[in-house]
């Protein structure tokens, strides 16, 4: 796309407007970092254009506190006070099922995977936000918590304008089929390389 134009105008009968202002479903994948961090910022624009925000975390533990997490709070805030942006949700879905010392058996993550994926599903239906960041969505979908087909399905035939964000390691191809953006982070150099564990306000 050299200087913001699209290489090909396709023949869908939709104007340029129409085809400028299509919501997108977007998948930020691989191995690197950054990934949830992208989508954070997609949603930072998203709330200063006035967007309902939804953050739905189905990875990250309940006690794992992040600050984009505190941050999108305080703007949901600020909103609320001064209608500024736009509102916003957050939500951590289950227990934190990548921390294996976490209670519950796989079977309890399961039914709280699949029913933070009921949840969304209802939310789509009632055009409840204007973007919804999935975050390590793909982990549920690759380990058989939900189902891929159904969640392609879901999202492919969301009504009204509604943006969807999805991100995690290792994305189903038929995820990534259907997408219209899809982001791969690869790693050219990390400083965990050289042994260095994570820093506030970096990862966290």
């Amino acid at each position: 796309m050299p200087k913001g134009q699209p290489s090909v105008v396709p023949q869908d009968g939709l104007t340029t407007r129409q085809r400028r202002n299509r919501p997108l479903l977007m998948v930020h994948t691989g191995e690197m970092k950054g990934k949830s961090t992208a989508a954070f910022g997609m949603a930072l624009r998203g709330w200063n254009q006035g967007w309902n925000i939804g953050v739905f975390q189905f990875v990250k533990s309940a006690k794992w506190k992040v600050g984009e997490e505190e941050a999108f709070k305080a703007l949901g805030s600020l909103h609320e006070a001064t209608g500024q942006g736009g509102p916003v949700e957050w939500h951590k879905m289950g227990e934190g099922w990548s921390w294996s010392r976490k209670a519950g058996t796989e079977e309890d993550h399961a039914a709280d995977a699949l029913e933070g994926w009921r949840e969304i599903q209802r939310r789509i239906a009632a055009e409840t936000h204007d973007l919804y960041v999935l975050d390590e969505f793909t982990y549920p979908m690759k380990w058989g918590w939900v189902d891929v087909d159904e969640v392609v399905e879901t999202l492919q035939n969301r009504p009204g304008h509604q943006y969807v964000v999805i991100t995690g390691r290792n994305a189903d191809q038929r995820l990534l089929d259907a997408a219209d953006l899809v982001t791969e982070m690869t790693k050219v150099k990390h400083p965990m390389d050289s042994g260095q564990k994570g820093q506030r306000g970096i990862e966290w």
